[in-house]
């Protein structure tokens, strides 16, 4: 490495830092705070380490971490897409692209193109390990409006069936994840805080 590539690097380090001021729709677990992406993307890899052994196939977790830990990097740029958002529906890839090449490229063209790919891996959502971090990025709004009295659902007048719709690909990465989110989905209908 070059000491110019080391000043690429803290550009990056230095860019990425505003990830913690984009502010997501759901609140804390227990708590009235929504949480930034920063937390999010850490809580998700947390969950992924401890959770890897409930992976529907083998993955490399280390991969599944880096994924989680800048999926949401993109949106410095093109803001957060709240799951349940009727006018984009997280169709903003065109915005995502734009941010991705521009922040990613902040870096060495090899962390660049590897963290792009990486990157893109999630959103396509079509290997082991972007199933598995998919899977740990619907569960964390789940643990959280259930433990929220219902949450953004509520606040937003979300239903069941677009709860359940969203969170159902769960499954591709864990069944026995999903058995319990299902569980948690069904029980919050019991409860009154999601309507069917």
């Amino acid at each position: 490495m070059q000491p110019a590539d080391l000043l690429k690097q803290i550009e990056f380090i230095k860019e990425v830092d505003k990830l913690k001021y984009i502010l997501r729709k759901t609140k804390l677990i227990n708590s009235d705070r929504n949480e930034n992406d920063a937390e999010h993307s850490w809580h998700l890899s947390l969950m992924a380490i401890v959770l890897a052994d409930h992976a529907n196939f083998p993955i490399d977790l280390l991969r599944v971490i880096k994924m989680l830990l800048i999926h949401d990097i993109v949106e410095i740029d093109a803001g957060d897409t709240f799951i349940y958002d009727t006018q984009k529906d997280h169709s903003n890839t065109e915005e995502e692209r734009k941010a991705a090449n521009r922040i990613f490229g902040l870096l060495p063209d090899e962390q660049a193109r590897e963290l792009i790919a990486i990157w893109e891996e999630f959103e396509l959502g079509q290997t082991n390990e972007a199933k598995f971090a998919r899977a740990m990025d619907r569960l964390e709004p789940l643990l959280q409006n259930t433990s929220n009295n219902g949450g953004t659902w509520k606040e937003f007048g979300i239903n069941y069936e677009k709860v359940y719709n969203k969170k159902k690909i769960i499954q591709q990465g864990s069944d026995s994840i999903w058995q319990y989110a299902e569980q948690l989905i069904n029980e919050s209908v019991e409860k009154g805080i999601l309507r069917k």
